[in-house]
């Protein structure tokens, strides 16, 4: 392969990488936890969206909701963890990338 092919597929590759990057930041996940109590959405570029939390668990001390909060934040980032993953792993052609 010639140089000026490498430099060709490089800025194909660029311009998949920028494409998956910005549906990314236009697709969300949601963590939850309590059986739901607690519901935190982030986009696939780790950006805060939305936060909700059932009435009903408040009453439970703010202990118990700000553990909620924390593990409903676990999952979300876990999900959008893999989201990322699959949607880079498509522009890429699993192509490895550096992190």
């Amino acid at each position: 392969m010639d140089f000026k092919s490498l430099l060709a597929n490089a800025e194909q590759l660029q311009a998949k990488v920028k494409s998956a990057q910005d549906s990314l930041a236009n697709m969300s996940v949601k963590g939850i936890a309590g059986n739901g109590s607690v519901i935190v959405e982030l986009t696939g570029k780790y950006d805060f969206v939305n936060i909700t939390i059932r009435d009903e668990i408040l009453s439970t001390g703010s202990e118990n909701v700000s553990k909620l909060v924390a593990d409903a934040y676990k999952d979300a980032k876990s999900k959008a963890d893999n989201l990322i993953e699959k949607v880079m792993s498509d522009a890429t052609g699993d192509i490895s990338l550096p992190k």
